[in-house]
């Protein structure tokens, strides 16, 4: 039997998949027009549950509350703009580099130490992107860029959440990605416009009513189970996305590339599995003594 947080983790991985292959399939219009619907449907969403909840959706940190809006937003149109223009898998290989991005961030955000092991796995998933991007023709230097540039601001936007920490609601924070997002692709959209037909209505809502369940089930996983039983579930996601994209986009990788993605993922879990036994070593140490020998 699978806890309640693994099934809400499986869920969310799940659901953050099938967003990404439909962000692929309309390929053709622009990440941002994309970013437009997905952030209306996601602020009516989170202004409902707030409101539901008698909780105020402005917050009262603000100035941490936009920025993470504002580098959220830019993570997501880079990873947009690698899905529709790179095989599924890769994109989404490159962008599990944004734990490692928070980490080393987070030096100089939230003053968090790293420790010499860490820097090792580092190198390792860094190894990683050199050997795919050396072997796949179908990555330019440009989208390889890009890429890395969504992961480095995904980390932006994750070390502004732990400097939030419990100072805001979860919801206001999320509320705060289309508040921000909801302007600015809106603007671009107005003079860039590519008019959506038929059943590309329904696509482009229903990645904004995924990644919304996405965020939800994500959430409800984090608050239910242990961290460390968790986490690690999110790279379920890498076999999502090759088996999407074999099935739905015909994509085929060389034994090098999936070496590639190999280091990736093993420098990214043995990192983190190596500050989650560091975090249990430091709660041990600060236990009181009697509680460690009940």
């Amino acid at each position: 039997m699978l806890s309640k947080g693994v099934r809400h983790m499986l869920l969310a991985t799940f659901f953050f998949s099938l967003m990404n292959v439909l962000v692929k399939q309309v390929s053709h219009i622009p990440a941002v027009e994309v970013i437009l619907f997905r952030s209306v449907v996601s602020l009516g969403m989170s202004w409902a549950m707030l409101k539901r909840q008698g909780v105020s959706v402005w917050g009262t940190h603000h100035g941490l509350l936009i920025t993470r809006g504002i580098t959220g937003a830019m993570a997501l149109i880079l990873f947009f703009i690698t899905l529709q223009n790179i095989p599924l898998a890769t994109a989404v290989t490159i962008q599990y580099l944004s734990p490692i991005f928070t980490t080393i961030l987070g030096i100089f955000i939230v003053k968090e130490k790293v420790k010499p092991w860490q820097w090792v796995f580092f190198l390792l998933s860094f190894s990683g992107i050199l050997v795919i991007e050396g072997v796949d023709a179908r990555i330019s230097p440009l989208y390889l860029a890009l890429g890395l540039g969504s992961a480095l601001f995904a980390g932006i936007a994750y070390n502004m959440i732990r400097r939030l920490n419990t100072r805001e609601h979860p919801l206001v924070i999320v509320f705060y990605f289309p508040l921000v997002a909801l302007p600015v692709t809106a603007l671009y959209s107005l003079f860039n416009w590519v008019q959506p037909v038929e059943w590309e209505w329904a696509i482009l809502i229903l990645i904004g009513v995924l990644t919304q369940l996405a965020q939800y089930y994500m959430t409800m996983a984090y608050q239910s189970e242990e961290l460390s039983k968790v986490a690690n579930l999110n790279y379920i996601g890498i076999i999502y996305a090759l088996i999407f994209g074999f099935v739905f986009f015909g994509e085929l990788f060389s034994v090098w590339s999936y070496v590639g993605m190999a280091l990736v993922l093993v420098g990214v879990i043995f990192n983190i599995r190596y500050k989650n036994r560091l975090s249990k070593q430091e709660a041990l140490a600060t236990m009181p003594s009697e509680k460690i020998n009940r």
